[in-house]
């Protein structure tokens, strides 16, 4: 028994973590003189607001992601809906181009019903996008003009994190051995629990009823120990462990096999038309929807139901805009995505994603000059990499294409634990990161009305994304730019350095990001109330 799962320890350390263990849940809308937490001042803020005696306007925030479970306990009440589209009926009623878009729009699926759930690298895309124009060739920059010349190292780019890159054969058979282990144990497993569902804490508490029970147990504890959260579930761990198995594969193979084409078989579309922006459907609850659902719940989940969490806005509707599947999103997804929520009312646009090629960025920057002519705020996750990101090699960005201008609506998020530290994973840049705001153990809404903590700049993008929410619909005559020029001036200065992520260094939050701070709802209350009503 004890061959069969051999490669458990040593494979562990591949797998990256999910979350750390759950604090109190719901640290983040705390504060941190009151509290001992580094949040974000919440209750404080709507006190203040109450005490003015300041009504709200509702605010349509839109998130780019993966999809979201219409059906939650805790959201149900606050999804968009398109009043001006008859649920069902097979008809583009308000002649928008997007038929039965009633909650919002999926720009990854087909008419008839099919869905991606897959895609490829972008580092592998652009590989093979430029592989017969430039591999093996010669290529003079001096001669190329700026466009071709970001196309060209684009390519070189690519090149060098895809050839040679990757797992070794061995190691990646090794790794299938792990996860086909995993699953064993988790089949004997299950039905000791209810609903076949079971977390860290349920199988550290429970006891074998013989040997093989015995020997599972203990090759899967450390396996959910590794994740870090003890609520985790065992379908979510087993889909975080394949989808990770799965990334590897590709990357080992990136310069042998061409990228699959889910993206272009499925929605017929060509990526690189940006003419043809009709295409998608509108099943915006397919899976995956872990991610997306997740988000809502920070911005948005119904406050003071008695259920579940409490988001962070109170007037809000959630519009889904799916633009994410397992792996990178595509340019012109993310362009389209942007347009529709812009288009259909949208006044703030949550982007929880990120990658490090941009083949056709100056499109994806056409859409956010679009957003910012229609007074649109986009907040954007600064990624997990432990990096700094000044370089500009982190997309989407708010530098344009060739130039070293600067979007004026775009808020750049990091991400910071408890005490007011940087988190260990979170990128972070003086010139690129605007603020840091909670994202480590942030309590939130997953689909079938459940809820986990789970960590990443991911999460403290919406956090930003609910404050901006707060001031666009109790300040409403405040534009994007403001509530941008709000949001970094009010920010909570800690008093003590932070490690720097990925280094034994310290230093002050104002070397990681250009305001110094933690996003403070409170603050950002009191300065709009002396700034503009």
């Amino acid at each position: 028994m004890k061959n069969i799962f051999i490669s458990a320890v040593f494979f562990l350390c591949f797998l990256p973590a999910i979350s750390q263990r759950p604090l109190t849940q719901g640290w983040h809308l705390k504060d941190h003189a009151k509290d001992g937490y580094y949040g974000i001042s919440l209750q404080q803020a709507y006190e203040l607001l109450s005490a003015r005696k300041i009504p709200s306007k509702e605010v349509i925030v839109a998130i780019l992601d993966d999809g979201i479970d219409l059906t939650h306990e805790d959201l149900e009440a606050v999804l968009w809906t398109n009043s001006t589209e008859v649920p069902g009926n097979g008809i583009d009623d308000d002649h928008n181009g997007y038929i039965d878009d009633v909650h919002g729009w999926n720009f990854l699926g087909n008419p008839d019903g099919r869905n991606v759930l897959s895609n490829s690298s972008e580092w592998i895309r652009v590989f093979w996008r430029y592989k017969e124009k430039y591999d093996g060739k010669l290529v003079d920059t001096g001669k190329l003009n700026p466009a071709e010349k970001y196309e060209y190292l684009l390519w070189q780019k690519a090149r060098s994190g895809v050839v040679g890159k990757g797992m070794k054969q061995e190691d990646l058979k090794n790794l299938h051995t792990f996860f086909s282990n995993v699953v064993f144990c988790d089949s004997v497993l299950k039905p000791r629990f209810a609903k076949n569902e079971y977390s860290e804490k349920d199988l550290s508490g429970y006891t074998p009823v013989n040997n093989l029970e015995t020997e599972v147990k203990k090759f899967l504890l450390p396996v959910f120990k590794q994740d870090g959260n003890p609520e985790v579930k065992n379908h979510f761990l087993l889909e975080e462990i394949e989808k990770y198995i799965i990334g590897e594969e590709r990357r080992a193979n990136g310069d042998k096999i061409p990228p699959e084409e889910n993206r272009k078989t499925i929605t017929g579309d060509d990526e690189m038309n940006f003419n043809n922006k009709y295409y998608g459907n509108n099943d915006i609850n397919n899976a995956p929807l872990m991610h997306g659902t997740h988000l809502a719940g920070i911005i948005g989940a119904k406050r003071n139901n008695g259920i579940g969490m409490d988001g962070i806005a109170g007037n809000v509707k959630i519009m889904m805009v799916r633009t994410s599947a397992d792996g990178d999103e595509y340019d012109k997804d993310i362009a389209m995505g942007i347009r529709y929520a812009v288009d259909n009312g949208a006044k703030i646009i949550n982007m929880s994603f990120g990658k490090s090629l941009s083949p056709d960025k100056k499109r994806v920057d056409d859409a956010v000059k679009y957003a910012m002519e229609k007074d649109v705020l986009l907040v954007q996750a600064a990624g997990n990499s432990k990096r700094n990101i000044d370089g500009y090699d982190n997309y989407p960005n708010p530098k344009y294409f060739l130039s070293d201008s600067m979007a004026a609506n775009w808020i750049t998020v990091g991400a910071s634990d408890t005490s007011g530290m940087a988190a260990s994973f979170s990128n972070y840049g003086q010139q690129v990161v605007d603020v840091f705001a909670p994202g480590v153990a942030i309590y939130s809404t997953l689909p079938g009305s459940q809820y986990m903590s789970w960590e990443g700049t991911s999460m403290a993008a919406p956090v930003v994304t609910g404050v901006a929410a707060i001031l666009r619909s109790y300040f409403p005559g405040l534009s994007a730019v403001e509530v941008k020029y709000i949001i970094d001036q009010s920010v909570s200065v800690p008093s003590t350095p932070t490690l720097i992520p990925g280094s034994t260094q310290q230093a002050g939050m104002n070397k990681l990001c250009k305001t110094g701070g933690i996003v403070n709802a409170f603050n950002a209350v009191k300065l709009a109330l002396s700034y503009k009503r």
